[in-house]
């Protein structure tokens, strides 16, 4: 049984691991033309300093800003520090190296899980070029940095996939652990108890589910409880320590203005590649609903898109933050599934080509904040 599994889910891990692999390469070579680390860019810059330094040290650590703003390292969920010293102990790799470890195993974990909810939604096909459409997005470089997006995707698509074979049990684990790992572990807990509802109206009843409804929220709420218990700040302490980092939700207010200061400065064209980008994935997303995504989908990936377009947070995080959003790719991979092989190779192979060449641009440029 396991061997047939493992051949079945062999072409998409297959896929994933060629398209990371031609991404990093293109970063290797991007980093020797102008004599930058790839390793360096993947472990230890941006978020990945500051999950290294919780591995390292635990919490309590903060950047006060001369606008007297603090960066506190509350910030970050703790799941991504606690794997990383797993290990690190055993390896003795630093803490930024043991983080790309564990993304390097989330990330083909996260293909399998989207393998898995793919195929047993619309095929065995439509599942692998599902997997070679999330490796080869814009900003799949993330997947194999010290970050935590390959192991929340992991979690969530896996998740998912045991809410719709009524593995409640397991999908309320596996929402704990999301809710351990980001803020928009939020969104796997909705799509569990959402399913969980639809299925009490269709009449079933079981402890599996009411255990799994329960388990959900665990994660998210013992973290925030903790910083707030930590901060003397009580249930909005978390809150206020995103706050801090400047990080809110108004609605996409923020966003709406940063783009109209786009508008009308000489950044006319960003300006309008962004509202592209947005109109993109809304679309996306209606596509998702008149596929008739099951619930547990559609509600998963609507927090995940309002989240990540409607924080007030830093702009340049946005693509970054849609990568756990792979429902939106369902529809794409269903009508690249009916094509000819060899139209849809052409098509995914020009993906993966600027895929490889944005991903190593970006991470010498401003890359992920």
């Amino acid at each position: 049984m396991n061997h047939l599994v493992l051949r079945r889910v062999a072409p998409a891990l297959t896929a994933f691991a060629a398209i990371r692999l031609l991404g990093l390469a293109a970063l290797a070579v991007w980093g020797a033309a102008v004599g930058s680390s790839p390793h360096t860019l993947l472990s230890a810059r941006w978020d990945s300093l500051w999950y290294a330094r919780i591995a390292a040290e635990g919490y309590g650590y903060e950047v006060v800003l001369p606008n007297g703003g603090v960066h506190s390292n509350l910030a970050f969920f703790p799941l991504l520090p606690w794997l990383e010293r797993l290990v690190a102990a055993p390896t003795g790799l630093s803490y930024g190296s043991a983080g790309l470890v564990v993304s390097l195993v989330a990330g083909f974990a996260a293909a399998w899980g989207i393998f898995a909810v793919a195929a047993l939604l619309y095929g065995r096909r439509a599942g692998v070029i599902a997997v070679a459409l999330w490796a080869a997005l814009p900003v799949a470089v993330v997947q194999s940095m010290a970050y935590s997006e390959s192991l929340f995707t992991a979690l969530a698509a896996w998740a998912l996939y045991a809410v719709l074979r009524g593995r409640w049990l397991t999908a309320g684990l596996l929402a704990a652990g999301a809710g351990l790992t980001r803020p928009v572990g939020a969104a796997v807990v909705a799509a569990v108890w959402v399913t969980a509802v639809l299925a009490l109206r269709r009449g079933e009843r079981s402890w599996g589910m009411a255990a799994g409804a329960l388990l959900a929220p665990m994660g998210a709420a013992a973290y925030v409880l903790w910083v707030g218990a930590r901060t003397g700040t009580g249930l909005l302490g978390y809150l206020d320590v995103q706050a801090g980092w400047g990080n809110g939700f108004d609605g996409g207010l923020a966003f709406a203005r940063f783009i109209g200061g786009r508008l009308a400065s000489s950044a006319f064209a960003a300006g309008l590649g962004l509202i592209a980008g947005v109109l993109l994935v809304l679309w996306l997303y209606g596509l998702c609903v008149r596929q008739r995504q099951p619930a547990a989908l559609l509600v998963y990936c609507g927090i995940v898109v309002a989240l990540a377009l409607c924080a007030s947070g830093y702009f340049g995080s946005k693509p970054r933050l849609l990568l756990p959003a792979f429902p939106l790719l369902l529809p794409v991979a269903v009508a690249l599934a009916k094509w000819r092989t060899g139209r849809a190779a052409g098509v995914l192979g020009a993906l993966v080509l600027v895929s490889a060449v944005y991903g190593a641009f970006w991470l010498n440029g401003s890359g992920p904040p």
